[in-house]
């Protein structure tokens, strides 16, 4: 499986999208520190994934995700209004 995922800074309000095949490993590094962009916004907290057969599909939808502000806009509405 390949996945989808979206991380929020408990420091700051800051969200990031990323994808990857291990989201257990993924989440523990960049609490870790080991995101060199993002490591100063630790720790994080799982917000949401989406798990996908095949990695072209994941980062298809993480690019959609990133490059569309309005698709991210109102799933990140949803994550906050639940």
């Amino acid at each position: 499986m390949h996945y989808v995922y979206i991380i929020k800074s408990r420091v700051k309000k800051y969200y990031y999208i990323g994808s990857t095949e291990d989201l257990k490993r993924r989440f523990e590094e960049h609490n870790q520190g080991k995101t060199k962009s993002i490591k100063h916004l630790i720790p994080f907290e799982l917000m949401y994934y989406e798990a996908y057969q095949s990695k072209k599909l994941a980062i298809k939808r993480e690019i959609d995700l990133k490059k569309n502000s309005f698709r991210k806009k109102e799933l990140l509405g949803r994550i906050d209004n639940s």
